[in-house]
């Protein structure tokens, strides 16, 4: 006769729960909290009356300053534009007191011919931009991306340029252009005497090779791998990654060209090629006040529209470092 014993088997171990994911609003809390405890006031602070009131009206109080010194001469520029003369003189505050005065946008135009030197403005500004494009790209990519051998001295010396004053280069500047070696004929009065000049800014191409230090290498391992050479990981890699950085040196690039002075004015003594910023003190004093206001609108306008198109591209390529994640 047989017994069976009885036989113990072992606990099965239950399986641990799920996490429960949180949903989405709760997600949104915490990351709201999380920024909020970057700032100097904490989450907590937030929700005292007290100092929510306060912050609050601070933030107003400084976005209608800023909004003043920003936005408040730009816009009455803009009104004594079109506003007669003698009411800018006797009233320049006052809205329209006796109605408009369109008539100055037409003979700044057309009698004082800010058009000619308009258009000579864009064609300085479009030659500045380009040439300085080109040159702080190719340099960045030469200095950062291809590392020669002596890429580090050569990085120093542009480094180093940025410490000498720009007017101690006028001189030695102007008489190159006077007689450029290799070509045979003065440049002055000439759109090159400014265009080639402005392509030795050693700061766009410090700008462009600190951005291109921080692109990731593998990216550029993976396409020489696949065969591809320098004029193809130029044109192919590494300027559709560089969009955010091309969009500041373009704003930086057409701003100093439209604001510059100086040197336009000792290269291009011809009146038919000077730009706005050189014609325009020259007629101020024999222009009326409303056609001389309304030019100076006319030459205002551009800069403008071109900040209001790159603004994004320039606050999103500010920060240059976190622009591409490797």
């Amino acid at each position: 006769m047989t017994t069976t014993l009885p036989t113990h088997e072992p606990p099965v171990a239950e399986a641990p729960p799920a996490p429960v994911e949180p949903s989405r609003r709760r997600r949104r809390r915490d990351r709201g909290t999380a920024e909020a405890d970057r700032g100097i006031l904490t989450g907590a602070d937030w929700r005292r009356p007290r100092v929510r009131v306060t912050a609050g009206t601070l933030h107003i109080v400084m976005l209608v300053v800023l909004l003043a010194v920003g936005l408040l001469p730009l816009l009455w520029l803009m009104k004594s534009a079109i506003t007669p003369t003698q009411d800018t003189l006797t009233n320049p505050m006052g809205l329209f007191p006796h109605g408009f005065a369109f008539s100055n946008l037409a003979k700044a135009w057309n009698d004082v011919h800010i058009g000619d030197f308009f258009f000579n403005t864009i064609a300085m500004a479009a030659g500045e931009w380009a040439v300085q494009l080109i040159v702080a790209t190719t340099g960045g990519f030469a200095l950062s991306v291809l590392r020669p051998k002596y890429g580090r001295i050569v990085s120093g010396l542009v480094l180093a340029t940025l410490f000498v004053p720009a007017v101690v280069l006028l001189v030695p500047l102007y008489l190159t252009i006077l007689h450029p070696p290799l070509i045979g004929h003065s440049l002055i009065n000439t759109f090159w005497a400014v265009w080639l000049p402005a392509g030795a800014s050693a700061f766009n191409v410090v700008l462009v090779m600190r951005f291109f230090d921080n692109l990731p290498r593998e990216v550029f391992e993976a396409a020489r791998t696949d065969g591809a050479g320098t004029f193809r990981l130029f044109f192919s890699i590494v300027l559709p990654m560089s969009k955010p950085i091309i969009g500041v040196v373009s704003v930086f690039a057409i701003n100093a060209a439209w604001a510059d002075f100086l040197w336009p004015n000792l290269v291009l003594a011809d009146i038919r090629v000077q730009p706005l910023s050189v014609r325009l003190p020259q007629i101020q004093s024999s222009t009326d006040l409303g056609v001389y206001l309304a030019a100076l609108a006319i030459a205002t306008l551009i800069p403008v529209v071109i900040f209001l198109i790159f603004q994004r591209t320039f606050l999103r390529g500010g920060g240059l470092g976190g622009a591409v994640k490797g």
